[in-house]
């Protein structure tokens, strides 16, 4: 259950790191280490795979009022072996201000930015329509819908910080994520992002913003709008998040909602239902997730997940896997 704690506080933000070993007094380590096997059965066959999902080493490095945090990440997202998945440093003042230079991933979204943050194996949502070179598919793969997925949206650019006891807000400016066609083209645009935390009421997180990306055009801005929220209370936690992705041609949403129940201090379940609108053509698919989790020893935790995914398109998908995550 502490574990389970500890990942929502640091899905949110809240936290820099889970679990570190320390090197000395300024320098310790985190990592994982994910691997899963998968049966999927899709309208186009069955397909199965075993694999090495993702593979991570983390540097959190503190001097004084500046600390530093470097993340080296091999995955399936497609990055090369010792990508640099984050690499930023923040400098804080006494009176909750802060500031965070590099590259880091956005301060939206419910679901953690690793697997060691999430309580199932699957992403609530995802795309599966073809890019085409079009401004907004180009970017569909990447999950504007899965915020907090920094495999594929970590960002580089200035965060602006204030903590107070009840909430903390962050306002960022990046550099733009590019769309196919706008990959070499000369726009010196930032995306703005602003999110909000509020902890006032005790058990209950509240995390709120907006995330405005500008395009080479006026047409192909993009606006995404998220809301999430978790209550615990004592072996059950419940959230839920809502999703807007607006444009001048669309407006489409995601939502999610999510219960885990410690049955003991080892056995857990979660439930998640989670509905979005495809980016490229509105189709609206849902997915039921059953995931129930087993802690192996405090470091090596295992996930066992049943999902159904339904479009009306006709393409459905069930899924089971199985998933081994090995934290330190």
């Amino acid at each position: 259950m502490k574990n389970k704690l500890l990942a929502l506080w640091a899905a949110f933000g809240l936290v820099a790191t889970v679990h570190a070993v320390e090197i000395n007094d300024n320098i310790s380590i985190n990592g994982f280490i994910d691997g899963s096997w998968t049966d999927t059965d899709k309208s186009t066959g069955d397909e199965n795979d075993l694999d090495i999902d993702e593979v991570e080493l983390n540097f959190i490095v503190n001097a004084g009022n500046v600390s530093g945090e470097i993340h080296i990440d091999d995955n399936d997202a497609g990055t090369d072996l010792g990508n640099i998945e984050q690499a930023h440093f923040t400098y804080t003042m006494d009176n909750g201000l802060s500031v965070t230079l590099g590259r880091f991933g956005s301060a939206l979204g419910f679901e953690g930015e690793d697997p060691a943050g999430l309580y199932t194996f699957s992403r609530a949502y995802d795309d599966r329509a073809d890019h085409d070179g079009d401004p907004l598919t180009a970017i569909t793969d990447t999950g504007l819908y899965n915020l907090g997925n920094t495999d594929v949206l970590a960002v580089e650019g200035l965060s602006f910080g204030y903590s107070a006891d009840a909430f903390t807000i962050t306002l960022s400016a990046v550099n733009e994520i590019e769309t196919l066609e706008e990959q070499g083209a000369n726009n010196d645009d930032l995306d703005l992002e602003v999110a909000i935390t509020y902890t006032g009421i005790e058990n209950l997180v509240i995390g709120a913003g907006i995330h405005s990306r500008e395009g080479l055009t006026a047409d192909q801005d993009i606006d995404v709008t998220n809301l999430h929220a978790a209550y615990s209370m004592d072996k059950l936690m419940v959230a839920g998040e809502y999703v807007n992705v607006d444009t001048q041609a669309v407006d489409r949403s995601a939502y999610l909602i999510l219960a885990d129940y410690d049955v003991n201090d080892k056995l857990g379940v979660a439930a998640r239902y989670s509905q979005w609108e495809s980016l490229a053509d509105g189709t609206e698919l849902d997915r039921v997730t059953i995931a129930p989790n087993y802690a192996i020893t405090e470091s090596l935790g295992a996930i066992l997940e049943y999902s159904s995914t339904e479009t009306a398109a006709g393409a459905d998908e069930d899924q089971l896997a199985l998933e081994l995550t090995f934290t330190f």
